[in-house]
């Protein structure tokens, strides 16, 4: 026989010999489990569709003359409510009236005894290659933005910081986890660890919080038919889909523990077991895992397993809210005026420093994709996001420029102040929120933080509530401002 290697990707398919030969079914399957996680095999229809009412097969290898029924009348294998496995009919006998009717019975080739080794494995290759185009496909139906270069906006300290660290632990195959505020970016970059890594299979994401509890493990599992009520076919588990790709966990924290001890079991054994089965799959999937929680603390009260938190926090990206990347912002604000103008079938836009200047002044709770969808109504709307921000905060903007000509910068400092608390800087009497031009964003940051604590009687509390922040941000910021006396 000669140098057959196959893929490492066919380690998760599976293989049921059929045939009443003792011999061939022993040279198959020393064969085929050179290359194959499972190969099963049976004498006959009756024990073979026995196996298969336990566990799904990707292949079914089958001898035509078979004790009982012939492998032509194994009317369950070709069952089209559910049919998932190709077939690969043997016989000793070259009748052409034979080979028409298994190819008409669904078919996918015909060997003729006695062949060698070679020919039976050009024939599986054929076989599984068309399967697992049909795996990436429907990894491709669930996630059709695979194909989308990824590209993390901006160039903020934090930002460059985050983008080595991606390119550091991509090529690795351990577990990875991402932590992060919501909108944040986290599935993006799972998507840039995949591409980075180089790895042959699909990147498949799935949301641990919109999955139904009760439907979770057959979703990442798969399960066989019958496993349960309304299983009325075999399926595969997102873990097989993702075979030498990567399955991205988003929300981890909000798997049940139950789920998390099977989570444990797969990625410890490097093996599923599909809701139904008797047997285990061997699987090579990289995990990485997402969560706006904080999964130590999860840990500390119980509500996520120990084990498994230190076994998915193998590599740690934390990533920076906006407010962290406010330099970002014009880029960001960029892309997505190109991206969302393009797919709304409008104008590009271009926005004014005023309305660049409001959005960096603002805290960004919803973070990226909170200035993604601002973007979107803005564009929609036709209205710059400055005036956005007047009509929202009642002719108040976070922070704006304006002609501060013959005003000094003691008396802005003195005047700048939060939206309740206007300045009257201006011979006109329009209310203004005025910073010097020159100022730096730090300065205005600073001096507008402020004036919120003052405005709030020193409550640093309720200035953060006011600010959209998280009170220890106000407590950093105040320290930082210290040791920089």
């Amino acid at each position: 026989m000669s140098d057959f290697s196959l893929s490492s990707s066919w380690t998760a398919v599976s293989v049921l010999v059929v045939d009443d030969e003792p011999g061939m079914r022993t040279i198959l399957k020393k064969a085929l489990s050179k290359k194959f996680a499972q190969v099963d095999t049976a004498g006959s229809i009756e024990e073979a569709e026995e196996i298969r009412k336990r566990c799904h097969f990707d292949l079914l290898i089958v001898d035509i003359n078979l004790p009982g029924r012939s492998g032509i009348e194994w009317h369950e294998a070709f069952d089209p409510t559910t049919r998932r496995s190709d077939v690969i009919f043997m016989t000793g006998y070259a009748d052409l009236e034979m080979a028409i009717q298994a190819l008409r019975a669904g078919a996918s080739d015909f060997i003729l005894k006695p062949f060698n080794l070679d020919q039976m494995m050009q024939s599986v290759n054929r076989c599984i290659e068309r399967r697992l185009v049909e795996r990436q496909n429907f990894a491709l139906q669930r996630d059709v933005e695979r194909s989308y270069p990824v590209n993390i906006i901006g160039d903020a300290p934090a930002t460059q910081k985050m983008k080595k660290l991606i390119a550091q632990v991509a090529p690795s195959i351990a577990a990875v986890l991402v932590e992060g505020e919501s909108g944040t970016g986290k599935e993006l970059v799972a998507r840039a660890l995949h591409q980075l890594s180089k790895r042959t299979g699909p990147f498949v994401p799935i949301n641990c919080a919109a999955i139904a509890p009760e439907l979770l493990e057959s979703e990442l599992f798969g399960h066989v038919s019958g496993a349960f009520t309304g299983a009325k076919k075999s399926r595969e588990g997102l873990f097989r889909v993702a075979n030498n790709g990567t399955l991205f966990l988003d929300e981890i924290g909000e798997m049940p523990l139950a789920m998390q001890s099977s989570l444990l079991r797969a990625l410890e054994q490097k093996a599923i077991r599909p809701v139904g089965s008797e047997r285990e799959i061997q699987i090579d999937v990289r995990i990485v895992a997402a969560t706006n929680r904080n999964l130590k603390l999860e840990v500390e009260e119980g509500r996520f397993r120990r084990d498994l938190y230190y076994r998915l926090n193998v590599l740690t990206i934390d990533l920076p809210s906006l407010r962290e990347r406010v330099e970002d912002i014009p880029s960001l604000t960029h892309h997505f005026t190109q991206q969302l103008s393009k797919d709304l079938g409008m104008k590009t836009v271009n926005w004014t420093h005023e309305d660049i200047l409001a959005m960096q002044a603002y805290s960004w709770p919803g973070n990226i994709r909170e200035l993604r969808n601002m973007m979107e109504r803005c564009i929609l709307l036709g209205k710059p996001p400055a005036d956005y921000w007047r009509e929202l905060q009642g002719d108040a903007l976070p922070v704006s420029v304006t002609n501060t000509q013959g005003v000094t910068g003691e008396e802005l400092e003195i005047h700048a102040t939060h939206p309740q608390r206007p300045c009257q800087c201006h011979e006109d009497g329009e209310d203004q929120y005025c910073y010097p031009v020159t100022w730096t964003l730090k300065e205005v940051e600073k001096a507008h933080i402020m004036q919120v604590v003052d405005a709030s009687d020193g409550n640093k509390s309720a200035a953060a509530r006011q600010l959209g922040v998280a009170r220890k941000t106000l407590e950093r910021k105040y320290k930082e401002w210290t040791d920089e006396l």
